[in-house]
């Protein structure tokens, strides 16, 4: 882990989308004082269930995992972290959920303690910060839709239109030509997050290139010739009240 890195607010990606998205300069300056960046390779670690957490950020570059384990040593994804989310909440310093790196993953982190007592004087981020969290309820809500009413075709197909919807909000969509998408997931981690085996992901992946819906130019880089048809297979349409 490198635990700092040398990025101006002003110069970041996220910045715009980010919780500090509404700050004018003044505020910006403030959250300097108490912002370090943290970067993280794939496949480690950020945070353990049960551990206490001593910083709050947000996902600079990269995709994180967030998931929990039963007694009996099952694992279920609840959520994928990309590049704007926000990782911890103000006023819990208990990690609810392992949190790990699905790719290299760079994070800006405030000061815990520091950014809650910020968010009483700084209304922007207060402000921003909720309407975040009713993103993240609003996105939970429609995730049980697809785990409990679509088939197994669906569920890939609307994780492949998640990404690309995230990655159009950040001008990363040409206007024309293929999408490509790089979704650094395993098929184990594809199966827990879409309650599938991996047999059934694998298969049903295959499936969709074989019909020229997306196409894989190597194991975590997709192709998407035409983003209205991958949409057309999340059968949004079909679903019955």
């Amino acid at each position: 882990m490198t635990p700092r890195l040398n990025l101006r607010c002003a110069d970041c990606g996220i910045r715009h989308r980010a919780v500090c998205a509404r700050c004018d300069e003044t505020e910006l300056a403030r959250l300097e004082e108490v912002k370090f960046y943290r970067s993280y390779e794939a496949g480690q670690k950020i945070v353990w269930a049960g551990d206490e957490l001593s910083f709050v950020g947000s996902v600079v570059s990269g995709i994180a995992t967030m998931s929990q384990t039963l007694e009996d040593g099952r694992v279920q994804m609840v959520g994928l972290l990309l590049p704007s989310d926000f990782i911890g909440r103000p006023g819990r310093d208990i990690a609810p959920y392992d949190v790990a790196a699905a790719s290299d993953v760079t994070l800006c982190c405030f000061r815990r303690a520091p950014f809650e007592r910020l968010l009483a004087e700084m209304p922007h981020v207060a402000g921003r910060l909720l309407e975040m969290t009713l993103d993240e309820l609003d996105a939970a809500r429609e995730w049980m839709m697809v785990l409990g009413r679509k088939t197994a075709r669906e569920r890939i197909a609307s994780l492949l239109v998640s990404v690309a919807r995230r990655e159009a909000s950040f001008d990363m969509v040409p206007r024309s030509g293929d999408l490509r998408l790089d979704l650094p997931l395993t098929r184990e981690a594809m199966s827990e997050y879409l309650g599938l085996t991996i047999e059934t992901v694998s298969r049903q992946i295959s499936q969709l290139g074989r019909e020229g819906v997306i196409a894989l130019d190597d194991r975590r880089r997709i192709l998407i010739p035409d983003l209205d048809r991958l949409k057309r297979e999340t059968g949004d349409d079909a679903i019955m009240a």
